[in-house]
């Protein structure tokens, strides 16, 4: 399963039921994560560099993937952490 895969199966719905408004939130299956490979995180990491997204939803999605991808797979993300720019956070 490669990342065009992955991407297929993560939702991010917003719809109005009503005046109720109901989101679907994203999940990752660990096991879809385990098979990207380092040229999925490299296309993905070309995506959010060059931010041509159509809406920023999209854009979202794709950083929240990396994210998960450099918390269950850090060796595939290492190069490209300052997409995330992620701080260390000090509870104290």
């Amino acid at each position: 399963m490669g990342y065009a895969d992955l991407r297929a199966t993560l939702t991010d719905d917003l719809a109005l039921e009503g005046k109720d408004i109901v989101m679907t939130t994203m999940s990752y299956a660990d096991h879809n994560i385990e098979h990207i490979t380092e040229s999925d995180v490299a296309t993905l990491a070309q995506r959010l560099e060059t931010d041509e997204y159509r809406n920023p939803f999209d854009g979202l999605k794709d950083w929240h993937l990396l994210r998960a991808i450099a918390f269950q797979r850090p060796e595939m993300a290492q190069p490209y952490l300052y997409l995330l720019d992620m701080e260390a956070y000090d509870e104290s």
